[in-house]
């Protein structure tokens, strides 16, 4: 793997440190994964945003995780996986939904259906059938939600191939929550 910086304020590019400032600031600290994108202000600014759009997106803290948390396993990531599980404790979701994502297991009903729905979004590249999207809606969601799904997702496309590319060293915080996809 490629060794990529882990800018601090001090050492970030100009264009970053504002950036790098406001993480600190919403988490008490500089993760990794935004000390890594600093390097790229564009790329940092990018993924604050679309962090900030998802969070205010009608799904709930459950289904935020669901999303986040099904596209981080589906595509492997070492280090966003621990983050969300730290993310969805302080969220109060149930530590069940975490388990079951981690471990690719049942989840209750309509949980199932948004996590099938993102999976196909993700595997098929967009490319779902009308069927598969009516049985989305039909299991509860809305035309909004099939649109916030591909929001999330380009939110952890970001996050998850930058940790791929860099080997984003896990945050001290998360560590408790690391895993693998053996």
């Amino acid at each position: 793997m490629s060794q990529f910086t882990l800018h601090t304020q001090e050492s970030a590019p100009e264009a970053s440190k504002s950036l790098l400032e406001a993480s600190q600031q919403s988490f008490g600290m500089i993760p990794n994964l935004h000390a890594v994108m600093a390097e790229a202000p564009g790329l940092l600014e990018g993924y604050q945003t679309l962090h900030r759009l998802v969070l205010e997106s009608s799904f709930n803290n459950d289904e935020k995780t669901v999303v986040w948390q099904t596209v981080n396993v589906e595509h492997k990531c070492h280090y966003c996986v621990p983050a969300h599980s730290g993310i969805a404790r302080s969220m109060k979701v149930d530590e069940s939904i975490d388990t079951a994502l981690r471990n690719q297991q049942a989840l209750p009903e309509k949980l199932e259906a948004l996590r099938s729905f993102t999976l196909e979004v993700v595997r098929s590249r967009g490319n779902v059938s009308d069927e598969q999207v009516a049985e989305f809606l039909k299991a509860g969601f809305t035309q909004r939600n099939v649109l916030e799904v591909v929001l999330v997702v380009s939110q952890k496309v970001m996050s998850n191939y930058v940790n791929h590319l860099a080997n984003t060293p896990i945050d001290e915080p998360f560590k408790q929550f690391e895993w693998s996809d053996q």
